[in-house]
Formats: structure tokens, sequence, C-alpha cells
């Protein structure tokens, strides 16, 4: 069973580091950059999140545990090379965006409690291990960070990884706090998406 398990974990992975760099390479691409350009922002988008929430647990970064995180990235930048559109990301890929967000928040809060770190920062890490690497994207990417403005990214993450914290403290199987937890980041991103919701703004006074 743990070997079914580690098994689901990594393809999971590697689908959510794949959905990251295929965002990331789609936005390089809408801003005219070249092959380089591409592959660095898909590299960036889809590792950098696991990547600071293991400095912080002082980890090495999971792309030199697992090399093979690096093929999605390769395989991303291939297909948006190979598909040469420079269109700015669709409705199907920010889906793919919302499935990368729900695996690599639910991945990165097991990963701390894993290491046994408390509540409350293995909640914050699953938010890092999700938003840093779009955050990271936009600003290289010189576009103004989604995660700042709209469709509540943050709040998504957070409240997946919060799902996830309680459940695992119930002691019941992983799968059902991971999956709902999960499912959480997705309802939450998708209804935003759709409602247009954003956090409350301080309106500029006249």
């Amino acid at each position: 069973m743990n070997m079914e398990w580690t098994s689901l974990v990594t393809v999971c992975d590697l689908v959510a580091t794949f959905a990251f760099a295929t965002v990331g390479a789609r936005v390089a691409a809408a801003k005219g950059m070249d092959f380089g350009g591409i592959a660095l922002i898909a590299a960036v988008s889809s590792l950098s999140g696991g990547t600071l929430r293991n400095l912080f647990l002082l980890k090495s970064p999971s792309w030199i545990i697992n090399p093979w995180l690096l093929s999605s990235v390769g395989l991303a930048v291939i297909f948006t090379v190979l598909r040469g559109s420079s269109e700015p990301v669709g409705r199907f890929f920010l889906s793919l965006d919302t499935f990368g967000l729900a695996v690599a928040t639910v991945s990165s809060t097991e990963f701390a409690l894993r290491l046994h770190v408390n509540a409350v920062i293995a909640t914050v890490l699953g938010l890092i291990g999700g938003v840093a690497g779009g955050l990271f994207r936009d600003v290289l990417a010189q576009v103004e960070p989604v995660l700042l403005h709209r469709e509540t990214i943050a709040t998504s993450c957070l409240s997946g990884a919060a799902v996830f914290v309680a459940l695992n403290e119930l002691q019941i199987n992983r799968f059902i706090p991971v999956t709902i937890g999960g499912l959480v980041v997705v309802a939450v991103r998708e209804l935003s998406i759709y409602f247009k919701w954003n956090l409350p703004r301080i309106s500029p006074k006249n």
C-alpha cells in the first residue's frame, strides 16, 4: 500500500509540475520571450514553490531528490514551442494551473507534516508550495502578479492546507485529507474565477 501511495504521489507531482511549467511557458511565450526565456519561466513556475518549501525545512530541493521532475518541465517547453502559439493563457490552462495548485498545496503540507512541524507551520508551507512559483513567474515575466490582485489563489491554497491539517489530526487514512484538501483548493479557485471573487481592497480616496 505504501508503494502504491508513493507511486501515486510521484505521478501527481509530475503532472502538477507539467501543469505549472506549461502555464509558465505560455506566459513567457505571450510576452515574446525566446526559447531560453520560455524554459526559464517554465522551470521557475514549476519548481520554485517546492524548492522554497524544502529550503525552509532544511532539505534538498525536490528536483534534486527527484530529477524526473525536470522531464515534466522539458515536456512543457517542447509542447509550447511546437504549438507555436503566443496567445495568452486560456481557460483550459487555468484549469491545469488549478490542478497544479491543489497538488502542490497538499503535497507541501503533507511533506511538512511528515517532518513533524506544527499545524500552523505546515499550513503556511502548504501555501508557499502552492503560490510561490506563480508569483515568481509573474514577476520575472513583468506582468501584474495574479496572486496579489485576483482569483483568491492564496485563499484557495490556505483553505485547502488548513482543511488537510485539520483532517490529518483525526488520524484517518491519509487519502481522505489529501483528497478533500485538494478538492477545497480546486473548488475555491474555480468559484473565484467563475464569480470573479476577490479579497477586499482599499478604495482610493477622491
